[in-house]
């Protein structure tokens, strides 16, 4: 027996369909199991503005290292950032495993 799926209303702007699906079943409108996986290669990740203060003599390094590897000192900044996490994340997940 196939299951009958509910007719997806029509919404007047995002915020109604964002209330929406924040509560409505999708299994009453989506067969799942036909579901494909699909990449969207030009969706820009999200990202916020923070204010950071920096010892004046650290700036200064990071914008010359920056400099000599020809990269916007920013990026650097997040480059760095990303692989401390990343490198902290797993040394967690390995004193965690070998406890």
């Amino acid at each position: 027996m196939t299951k009958k799926f509910k007719i997806i209303p029509k919404f007047k702007n995002e915020d109604e369909e964002r209330d929406f699906w924040a509560t409505a079943d999708t299994s009453d409108y989506f067969d799942w199991s036909k579901a494909e996986p699909v990449i969207f290669p030009n969706l820009k990740r999200s990202t916020e503005s923070i204010s950071l203060r920096l010892p004046e003599e650290l700036l200064a390094r990071i914008k010359q290292l920056a400099n000599s590897m020809d990269v916007p000192y920013q990026s650097l900044m997040k480059m760095f950032l990303s692989e401390k996490v990343d490198e902290m994340l797993r040394v967690k997940q390995l004193k965690k495993h070998f406890r």
